[in-house]
């Protein structure tokens, strides 16, 4: 065989095809950020409910329908978050997506925090 010739060793001919060592690193952050935040938002968003438990009329039915409408906000947003985290581990192991690893990454946890912001701004509170 050729020197040039590629048969199935170690290296690929391509360096952006080549195995990246640390691929695991930005998910793993991501994960240990995301999921806390996660659990956090959905536990300060199960509470919320008794913000309004001395609230009636007008003010209570104000409540209910904003805190619907913010709970929907809030469940979608981290389920949107939670397939981020499972994309940034399913990316495959090699340099050439290493950037969309990144993103993927660095997106899981930010979706986070802004789908709790914004279910907080939703709620109409009393």
């Amino acid at each position: 065989m050729s020197e040039n010739s590629h048969d199935g060793g170690s290296t690929p001919a391509d360096p952006a095809h080549a195995p990246d060592r640390r691929a695991w690193v930005a998910p793993l952050i991501s994960t240990v950020v995301t999921l806390p935040a996660a659990l956090i938002a959905l536990f300060i968003g199960g509470l919320t409910p008794m913000a309004c438990d001395s609230c009636n009329g007008a003010a209570a039915d104000r409540f209910d329908a904003s805190f619907t409408t913010a709970w929907t906000v809030l469940w979608i947003g981290l389920l949107a978050a939670l397939v981020m985290l499972i994309a940034s581990w399913a990316v495959p192991h090699r340099l050439r997506f290493a950037a969309r690893r990144v993103g993927l990454s660095l997106a899981a946890p930010a979706t986070t925090m802004v789908t709790f912001v914004a279910f907080m701004a939703l709620v109409d509170w009393p």
